[in-house]
């Protein structure tokens, strides 16, 4: 998947030494990694922190994941992933990732995340203040 739309966060990141494995490659499982840390700037550009958000009742857990890889990246390398709403439903949402490193397209894949009560972790629809700022997003 490519984004046809301009990102909520375009999130640099420069590749550490320790995310490449023996061949000097980026190890698979750290685009899981660069996406998570993506997900936290997605929170804070749309609610100013992940905090506001659990403060409204409501947290995010990961129901799915999935990666596909298009081009290797290695040690010091620029990255850019960028972050849009691919979907937004009733108690989930999926957040869409592009990795790029310069215009070259490196990762791309998706999050599920279901909606959850902060306190009780059990699904829940997210208030309507919530919903309606990540709407603005779609």
């Amino acid at each position: 998947m490519t984004q046809s739309r301009p990102p909520v966060v375009a999130m640099p990141l420069r590749v550490r030494f320790h995310e490449c494995d023996p061949q000097g490659i980026v190890f698979n499982a750290h685009y899981l990694a660069y996406f998570d840390m993506a997900s936290f700037e997605f929170f804070k550009a749309v609610f100013g922190s992940y905090d506001a958000v659990r403060d409204r009742g409501v947290d995010v857990v990961v129901a799915e994941s999935n990666l596909r890889y298009h081009a290797p990246s290695r040690f010091d390398e620029e990255l850019v992933v960028e972050v849009v709403i691919d979907h937004l439903g009733t108690t989930s949402m999926i957040l869409g990732f592009t990795v790029r490193r310069g215009a070259e397209l490196i990762a791309t894949g998706t999050n599920r995340y279901v909606f959850v009560d902060a306190t009780a972790l059990t699904k829940a629809a997210p208030p309507q203040d919530v919903r309606a700022k990540l709407e603005a997003h779609t």
